[in-house]
């Protein structure tokens, strides 16, 4: 791991649903810790706990009990209100599906969450141009998500999770509507703006070659990490 400060901290998380009368354990003790600037891929089959472990580290979950500190608050400690706030000032978010509105182009898609923030105008739409310089989409920028091609979409989404300046990047099967070439393509603008920036990238994948992308894969089965790869063996740009 990399010999930087802890921005993710997890000790001994649970989640645990009730269904009918049956115990579902989602999580069943889970550890870790995650230093800023890195980037690690959380694996696992479908129903693995995966998703549900994003949503607890997005505060998007309550857990049924631990700790989940990130930037040094207690995510599990947080009302709504406080969440919503956290998030909006340290997290920015990669889907699946892209989630673009399709009645604005790019450069107002990239700003919304400055919107959100109160930014003025002028501001936001120059950083929004400046996110769509960095991604490759200088030629796109009034381009509507109709117009554009599944990777330039999610190259959108891309610069859109950025243009807060986020200390963390949640990314939930960000290449799973793309093929495989596309998919590379954005694993390594992901990759490589992570570096530049220093953020930190968290990323679940059930794709092994795409999480190779990272710098440590976490594999989880049946709610617990059974595993944590470095990987010291491909080169570090």
């Amino acid at each position: 791991m990399k010999n930087s400060a802890n921005v993710i901290t997890v000790r001994d998380l649970y989640k645990i649903y009730r269904v009918g009368e049956t115990k579902v354990r989602a999580l069943n003790g889970v550890d870790f810790t995650i230093g800023r600037g890195e980037f690690c891929s959380i694996v696992g089959a479908s129903g693995s706990g995966k998703s549900t472990l994003l949503n607890m580290l997005a505060g998007l979950e309550k857990p049924t009990r631990g700790q989940i500190v990130i930037a040094g608050e207690h995510m599990e400690r947080k009302n709504e209100n406080e969440l919503v706030r956290f998030r909006q000032a340290h997290i920015g978010f990669i889907f699946q599906s892209f989630n673009l509105m399709d009645t604005m182009n790019a450069v107002e898609n990239v700003a919304l969450p400055l919107t959100f923030q109160g930014m003025e105008r002028r501001r936001r739409v120059k950083k929004a141009e400046e996110m769509l310089d960095m991604v490759g989409l200088t030629k796109y920028k009034k381009h509507k998500p109709t117009q554009m091609s599944g990777g330039q979409q999610q190259r959108v989404g891309v610069a859109r999770a950025l243009v807060v300046e986020p200390e963390i990047i949640f990314a939930d099967e960000p290449t799973g509507n793309l093929d495989s070439r596309t998919s590379r393509e954005v694993m390594e603008l992901m990759q490589r703006v992570v570096r530049e920036k220093r953020q930190t990238l968290i990323m679940v994948t059930h794709d092994n070659e795409l999480a190779g992308f990272a710098d440590r894969i976490f594999h989880i089965k049946d709610g617990k990490i059974t595993r944590i790869e470095e990987q010291t063996g491909r080169e570090k740009k």
